[in-house]
This record gives structure tokens, sequence and C-alpha cells, in this order.
């Protein structure tokens, strides 16, 4: 069975809109393109390694349209050769409406999202989910995903669409790796999907932290 990847870039305080451009996703928010002056090798270097071994992009519509005018337009090369591979691989679009899939190789997912992932997973190994916040709620509260690729900024914005929107269902999550921080301040957090919900305890207890097994 192949896995779902989700990779995204938060501010500290977990803010994950229009972090590329400020067209990307205005709706009312000033800080479109606040992830540009923190990019910086050590961030494209991880992405890029990332992503090794996709070979499917699972996108929600707005991230969609964003990616459809824009890779297909980049040089051969450019941005470490994601464009090559990204308009060589399946694209998959999850809407409940009737976009426009002029990006070679995209398909549009049918109504039952979750039937649709599990049939993904087994056509594909390794299924990326970029930005798309909407579906990275929906596939969060169907635990629905197997590693969690989550870059947090050092800045705070106050505004803006989260990555863990209010009614997220509890989860506990495994850190895979050490975190990763670059030049700028951005750390890594690379997560597994764990076991169970999260429980609560005690701090005043003398064996805090131990084993509960």
């Amino acid at each position: 069975m192949g896995m779902i990847h989700i990779d995204l870039f938060a501010t500290l305080d977990l803010v994950g809109q229009a972090p590329g451009d400020p067209e990307e996703d205005p709706d009312g928010f000033p800080f479109g393109g606040w992830q540009a002056p923190l990019f910086d090798d050590t961030v494209g270097q991880q992405v890029g390694a990332g992503m090794e071994g996709m070979d499917a992009l699972l996108l929600g519509r707005k991230t969609y349209d964003i990616f459809a005018a824009f890779w297909p337009n980049q040089v051969d090369g450019v941005d470490g050769g994601i464009a090559t591979h990204f308009n060589s691989i399946p694209k998959y679009v999850a809407s409940r409406g009737n976009p426009e899939l002029d990006w070679a190789g995209s398909t549009q997912l049918g109504p039952d999202l979750v039937s649709a992932v599990h049939e993904l997973r087994d056509k594909h190994e390794h299924v990326h989910v970029i930005g798309s916040l909407n579906l990275v709620q929906t596939l969060l509260r169907e635990r629905l995903f197997d590693r969690l690729d989550l870059w947090v900024y050092p800045i705070v914005l106050g505004v803006g669409k989260k990555v863990f929107a209010d009614g997220a269902v509890p989860a506990n999550l495994v850190l895979l790796e050490p975190p990763v921080a670059s030049p700028k301040g951005a750390v890594l957090l690379r997560y597994g999907l764990g076991a169970g919900t999260p429980s609560a305890g005690d701090m005043r207890r003398e064996d805090r932290g131990a084993d509960p097994s």
C-alpha cells in the first residue's frame, strides 16, 4: 500500500495560508508571500529530498489552480527539476465543483474522497499533498495520511487559515527523525501518524513522563 505525504509550510502560530505569493490565496489575507523572505538553500534541499520517489500529486481545488497556472510554464531543470517532475506525474484534484483540468495528467476525484484516497494508495507508492488546507483537514480527520512534513517559520501573523482548524480530531503523532533547522530559523518537523488519541496526566505526580505500559 502506498503512502500519503502531507507537505506544509506554516508560521509559528500555524497559519498556512498563501506562503508563496500575495495572489496565491488573498481572501482578505494581508500577508501573502510570507515564506519568500525566509526561504533558503536548506529549505530548498530538504523539500527536494522529501519529494524523492513522489509518483502522484493530490491537491485541493485552489492549490491545483495555482500550480496548473505556474508549473507548466517553467523551464526544464529550474527549481532542481521540480517543474519537470510535477508536469510528468499524475495529478488528482479533490473538488466538489467542475474544475478545468488543463494541466496534463490531471484527474478529478469522485465525491467519496475517503474511498478515492484509498484507491490512490493502491495505485501509487508516494502521493504528496502540498498546501491544500481544506483537503488536509479532511485527511487529518479521517487519519488518511502517513507522513506530515511541517515547516514552521519564526514569524507570528495572528490572522489567516490555520493548519489545524477548530474542531480538528485529536490524534497522536510520532516524530520520525530529529528536526532540521535552516539558517533563517525555519524548522522541519517530520511526523508519522501515531496510535490512539492524546491522554492526560498529572504533572504533580513523581512518575510523570513514565511509560504508562
